[in-house]
């Protein structure tokens, strides 16, 4: 076989091992939490030797890093691809597509975006400084969103943007704990039902 082919081969395996590493991490940190996984179970679950770990990552602290940070790009740009895509159309639409957006992220990302949802609150402050930034512009881009809806009338000009943001995110991640994907369009169905809530209340 030529070095080339050799090179690549290994390359790949290398790879898939990388990332059996991190679907098997973020499986554990999302059912157990981040201090009862060891490096043992990860590497059980990645069907790999437990010392095979060190030639990936460093340490327990550098895999949960990845799985953080990639369980929040999912659904940061999952939202942002929608929204580009949908070009001209009303506030209103736009929030109702990063709605849905956020919602098919989170959910076909699952155990890396639930593993950060819910153990993120849980972690040492020297485990959470390094995912602020992004969470940071992410909140903002719900905020520039929601404001530009405002400034259209679109929003009622008495609501406080940043509570409302914090309402329907907190809602849209919630439904990790409850939510069944089983039924046909059910995440299309819940989003324009959190949209329908959002914009027009509860009231009959």
């Amino acid at each position: 076989m030529p070095r080339e082919a050799t090179d690549a081969s290994t390359a790949s395996k290398s790879q898939k091992s990388r990332e059996a590493i991190l679907e098997s991490a973020a499986k554990l940190f999302r059912r157990q939490g981040y201090s009862a996984t060891t490096l043992r179970q990860i590497a059980d679950l990645a069907e790999i030797q437990a010392g095979s770990i060190y030639y990936y990552f460093d340490s327990k602290d550098a895999i949960l890093d990845e799985v953080l940070d990639e369980g929040l790009r999912r659904v940061f740009n999952g939202v942002k691809l929608k929204l580009k895509q949908a070009g001209d159309i009303s506030h209103r639409q736009k929030i109702a597509l990063a709605i849905e957006a956020h919602l098919v992220a989170l959910h076909d990302a699952s155990d890396f975006t639930s593993a950060n949802i819910r153990i993120y609150g849980q972690l040492p402050e020297r485990l959470k400084g390094p995912h602020r930034a992004i969470r940071r512009a992410y909140a903002r881009y719900w905020d520039r969103l929601l404001s530009d809806a405002q400034k259209a009338g679109e929003i009622r000009s008495d609501i406080e943007l940043i509570p409302l943001r914090i309402f329907v995110l907190g809602a849209l991640n919630w439904t990790v704990e409850w939510f069944d994907l089983s039924k046909k369009d059910a995440v299309q169905k819940l989003a324009r039902r959190t949209e329908s809530i959002i914009f027009d209340g509860v009231k009959r």
